[in-house]
C-alpha cells in the first residue's frame, strides 16, 4: 500500500498502486476549485491506471468545479488513466446532464467495489477512499 500525503487534514491512499479513489463532500465552487485541482492532479502520478471521483456528497457544482474535472480528464488521458465520476448527487448529476458533459466524462451510476467499464477492463482492487470537506 501506498500513501499520499495532502495536508487537507484527512490522507490520500491506494490499495494497490494502479487505483485511487478521491471522495468530496460540499460544494464543488470556486473556492474548492484550486485545493480540489492539486489533490485529482497529485493523484495522477505514474502507474495509476484508475482515478475514480466519488461525487455522491456533493450538495453542488459550478463552472470552476466542473473545469477541474475536465481538465483533470484530460490530463488523465495523456498519461493513460482513467478518470470515473462516480455516483453524482442528483444537482451534479442534473448539471451534467444539462451541460452535455455527461457524454464525454466517465461516470459510473452506483458505488460499488468494483467498477466495470463498457471495454470490459476492471481495477486491480478496491480504492480506499479520500475524504475532501468543502
Amino acid at each position: 500500500m501506498t500513501r499520499l500525503g495532502i495536508a487537507l487534514g484527512h490522507p490520500v491512499s491506494d490499495l494497490d498502486a494502479s487505483s485511487i479513489m478521491v471522495e468530496l463532500e460540499g460544494d464543488l465552487g470556486i473556492v474548492a476549485a484550486q485545493a480540489l485541482r492539486e489533490v485529482l492532479i497529485s493523484a495522477l502520478r505514474p502507474g495509476t491506471r484508475l482515478l475514480a471521483i466519488d461525487l455522491s456528497r456533493v450538495r453542488s457544482c459550478d463552472s470552476a468545479g466542473l473545469a477541474v474535472l475536465i481538465g483533470t480528464q484530460r490530463r488523465a488521458r495523456e498519461g493513460g488513466i482513467v478518470v470515473c465520476l462516480v455516483a453524482p448527487s442528483p444537482p451534479v448529476a442534473e448539471l451534467l446532464h444539462s451541460t452535455g458533459l455527461e457524454r464525454c466524462l466517465t461516470i459510473c451510476p452506483r458505488l460499488s467495489g468494483e467498477f466495470v467499464w463498457e471495454r470490459g477492463e476492471s481495477p486491480r482492487g478496491p480504492a480506499i477512499p479520500l475524504f475532501l470537506a468543502g
